[in-house]
């Protein structure tokens, strides 16, 4: 998990887009601090500093600390809006935490030795099924990344979540399968070749399967 993201912030006596529009004058962001079984807290951010945190990357599992008048808030972001423009933050939503907290985040995934992957070197190609992975945990442990070695996966192969190591506490939200999270895929002259020789063959009538016991069981802002 990343170091707690230290921040000064401003309690906000009036609330509205009207106040919002103009704490953006100011160079400062409107936010809410909720959760935790207490009342909402309307507070207002540095713009300088909350832009910087959400373009550095891993904004949404930095635990913050807060200092609210002398009063200090340990949150988790929640949520915020980006100017369609300017690309400033326009609102951010906080989650109080605390040591006990559960939370459920999404955390990215990263792939090392692409360079010495047999699939790779035979000229494969990395599929990207999941840039992130949505995981329950406890807030102070959330993982900053989920890693995955490339070095022993070959063309064809499949990269599960089972292939990474899960840290204490963390579980993926999705629990009812080895779910995927990239493939290494076939180089393009490969199923190029593939297909030709598809083309040349006879093709065979498919065998409709009917079920005769008749069995249909089957079975990812506020402007206050």
């Amino acid at each position: 998990m990343s170091d707690a993201l230290q921040l000064k912030a401003q309690a906000r006596d009036r609330v509205g887009k009207g106040a919002a529009r103009e704490l953006r004058r100011q160079s400062m962001v409107p936010a809410v601090i909720y959760g935790d079984k207490k009342s909402p807290l309307a507070i207002a951010l540095p713009q300088k500093e909350v832009t910087m945190a959400i373009h550095a990357g891993g904004f949404m599992t930095t635990i913050l600390s807060i200092d609210v008048d002398g009063e200090n808030h340990r949150v988790l972001p929640k949520d915020y809006q980006l100017h369609p423009v300017k690309d400033t933050p326009m609102h951010v939503d906080l989650l109080r935490v605390s040591r006990n907290t559960v939370v459920t985040v999404e955390v990215p995934v990263h792939f090392e030795n692409e360079e010495i992957c047999a699939g790779l070197k035979a000229g494969g190609v990395l599929n990207v099924v999941r840039h992130t992975v949505e995981v329950n945990c406890p807030a102070d442990s959330i993982p900053e990344n989920f890693v995955f070695d490339l070095e022993h996966f070959d063309v064809g192969d499949s990269i599960n979540i089972s292939n990474t190591q899960m840290p204490e506490g963390a579980s993926p939200t999705i629990t009812d399968r080895d779910f995927t999270i990239a493939t290494i895929a076939a180089p393009a002259a490969l199923r190029s070749d593939d297909a030709s020789d598809d083309e040349g063959e006879e093709e065979t009538p498919e065998t409709e399967i009917i079920n005769q016991k008749g069995d249909d069981e089957g079975k990812e802002g506020d402007d206050s």
